[in-house]
C-alpha cells in the first residue's frame, strides 16, 4: 500500500517542479522584452538589476517630445503666406524679394541647376540661412527617437517659427504688435501640462536669425529685436540659433550652407574634390566694408587684400557682386588657402561655413566669431583649423599684418590645418531631410548638445538644488579676448 502512495508523491514533485520552470522562464521573457521596448519602470529597473546584460533601449535618454499640436499660426501658416516674409535683413516692402522661392524642398531652397564645374552635381541648394528653423524642424520629423509618451521625454521641441514670425515686425515702432507673437507662444506653451514638469527648462526651440533678435532689453520703439527671450516663461527654455547671445541659455549652431547632402558618398566625394583643388591665393576676402559701423575692420582688412598680390577679394553688395549667388562665392573659397572672417552686422557669419565647405583655412579677428560660439560643432583646440589675428580695436590691424602673419605659417602647418578643416566638414552641413546620413551632421550635434544640456539641468534637480540658478545667467566670456591666443 505506501509504494503507490510513494510513486504519485513523486510525480506531483516533478509536475511541481516542471510548472514553476516554465512558470519563470514565461516571467523573464516577458521582462526582457520589455526592456527591450524601452519599458522603464519600477520592475523593470529592477530585472536590469537581476539581468545586468540586457541590452538597453537606444533611445533611452535621447527620446524628444515635439509640441506637434502647436497652432499653425506659428508655423505652417507662416509658408502659406511666404509673400509677407522677407529674405533678408531689411522690412518687406515692394523692392525685397518674398521668401517664397526658398521654401521648396523642405526649406533648402531650389536646386542648383548650373553649378558651373565649381559645385557637385547633385545635393546643392540655394539656402536662405534665415530658414535654418524650418530645416532644423523638417529632419526633426525623421530623427529616429522621437516619442508621443512626453514622460519618457529627455526634451521638448517647439516647432514654432521665431525668426520667420519675427521678421514680419522687426521694424514695426508699435511695440506691442512687434512683442505679441511671442507672448502668445509662452502663453500656449505655459497652459500646457507638459511645461509643469520642469517649467520649461527641458524645452527648446531654434531660429534662423541670431538670439539677439530676441533680446530687447527696454520699452523703446527705438531698440532693436522683440523682446520673446527675456519673458520670464523663454527665460526658462533653451534657443538654439545661429548666434548666441551673452546668456548661458542661448546657444549657436551652424549656419545652413547651400551643401545638404543625401547619402555618406555625397560627403565624401565633396570631400575629396576640394582636398586637391588647386590654390592660387594665399587668402580671399568676400564681403563689402561697414562704413557705418566705426568699429568695423573690414575698411582696413580690404585695403590690405587689395595691397597684396597675394589676396583676392570679392566685393559683394549693391555696387558689387551678387554673392547670393554660391557659385560665385565657392570659386573664390576653392582657389584660397585662407579665407578672412571678420565680423559682420554681428560677430558671426555665414561665410564661416562656406569657407569650411570650400576647405579654405578661416581667419578670425574676434573669438566671438567662432571660438565661443560653435562649441558643440567645433574643436576646443581653434589653431588646429584655424588662424587667429586678435583686433580688439580696429587701430590692432596694422599695415600688412594679415600677410605677414599667413606667410609665417609652414607649409606643413597649412597642410595640417586643411586636412582639419575638410574632416569638419560633414559636422558643419545639414543634410537632405529626405534622407539620413551614417555620419553625424549639424543637426545631430546640435540635438546631442541640448539632451545633454538638459540632462545637466536634471542633475540639478536630483541633488535637490535650484534649476534657476545659472540657467539663463550672463555669460560674458563669449564677447571677450582671452589671455593668450593659443
Amino acid at each position: 500500500m505506501e509504494k503507490p502512495l510513494a510513486g504519485k508523491c513523486h510525480k506531483e514533485v516533478w509536475f511541481g517542479i516542471l510548472v514553476s520552470f516554465v512558470l519563470c522562464f514565461t516571467i523573464l521573457c516577458f521582462d526582457y522584452s520589455t526592456s527591450m521596448l524601452g519599458v522603464y519602470n519600477g520592475v523593470n529597473l529592477l530585472v536590469r538589476r537581476v539581468h545586468p546584460y540586457i541590452t538597453r533601449d537606444s533611445c533611452y535618454g535621447r527620446y524628444i517630445y515635439v509640441h506637434d499640436d502647436l497652432p499653425a499660426k506659428f508655423n505652417d501658416d507662416l509658408l502659406k503666406n511666404c509673400q509677407n516674409l522677407t529674405t533678408g535683413s531689411k522690412p518687406k516692402n515692394s523692392d525685397t524679394q518674398n521668401m517664397c522661392r526658398y521654401i521648396v524642398n523642405l526649406g533648402l531652397g531650389p536646386e542648383i541647376e548650373e553649378p558651373e564645374g565649381v559645385l557637385a552635381n547633385q545635393s546643392w541648394f540655394i539656402t536662405n540661412p534665415y530658414l535654418l528653423e524650418v530645416i532644423f524642424h523638417n529632419k526633426m520629423k525623421q530623427y529616429k527617437c522621437l516619442t508621443n509618451n512626453s514622460n519618457q521625454a529627455s526634451a521638448i521641441y517647439v516647432p514654432s517659427y521665431v525668426g520667420l514670425d519675427a521678421s514680419l515686425h522687426l521694424w514695426d515702432f508699435n511695440l506691442t504688435v512687434r512683442d505679441y507673437s511671442g507672448k502668445d507662444l509662452v502663453g500656449w506653451l505655459s497652459g500646457k501640462p507638459e511645461w509643469k514638469k520642469m517649467w520649461g527648462r527641458d524645452h527648446f526651440m531654434v531660429a534662423g536669425r541670431t538670439s539677439w533678435d530676441f533680446r530687447r532689453q527696454k520699452e523703446n520703439s527705438s531698440d532693436w529685436g522683440t523682446n520673446l527671450r527675456v519673458l520670464p516663461e523663454s527665460m526658462n527654455m533653451s534657443m538654439l540659433s545661429v548666434e548666441g547671445s551673452l546668456w548661458k541659455n542661448d546657444f549657436a549652431i551652424p549656419y545652413p550652407t547651400n551643401f545638404h547632402p543625401a547619402n555618406d558618398s555625397d560627403v565624401v566625394q565633396w570631400q575629396n574634390r576640394v582636398r586637391s583643388q588647386k590654390r592660387p591665393f594665399l587668402f580671399t576676402f568676400v564681403g563689402a566694408p561697414r562704413p557705418d559701423m566705426k568699429d568695423s575692420i573690414r575698411g582696413k582688412l580690404i585695403d590690405q587684400c587689395q595691397a597684396s598680390s597675394n589676396c583676392k577679394f570679392l566685393h559683394c553688395g549693391s555696387s558689387g557682386i551678387n554673392c547670393n549667388n554660391p557659385v560665385t562665392v565657392m570659386r573664390v573659397f576653392e582657389s584660397s588657402v585662407y579665407c578672412l572672417q571678420p565680423p559682420g552686422d554681428s560677430h558671426t557669419r555665414r561665410s564661416t561655413f562656406d569657407s569650411f565647405l570650400a576647405g579654405c583655412i578661416p581667419v578670425f579677428f574676434h573669438p566671438a566669431t567662432a571660438y565661443t560660439q560653435y562649441l558643440w560643432h567645433l574643436p576646443e583646440n581653434h589653431t588646429k583649423y584655424s588662424v587667429f589675428i586678435p583686433v580688439k580695436e580696429v587701430e590692432d590691424l596694422k599695415e600688412g599684418i594679415i600677410e605677414k602673419t599667413l606667410l609665417g605659417i609652414s607649409k606643413h602647418e597649412e597642410l595640417a590645418m586643411r586636412e582639419k578643416v575638410i574632416r569638419l566638414i560633414p559636422n558643419l552641413v545639414y543634410a537632405d531631410p529626405r534622407s539620413r546620413l551614417e555620419t553625424e551632421d549639424a543637426f545631430d550635434l546640435a540635438v546631442q548638445g541640448i539632451l545633454g544640456r538638459i540632462e545637466n539641468v536634471r542633475e540639478v534637480i536630483r541633488e535637490r538644488k535650484d534649476p534657476s540658478i545659472g540657467f539663463a545667467d550672463e555669460d560674458n566670456f563669449k564677447f571677450t579676448f582671452p589671455e593668450t591666443t593659443e
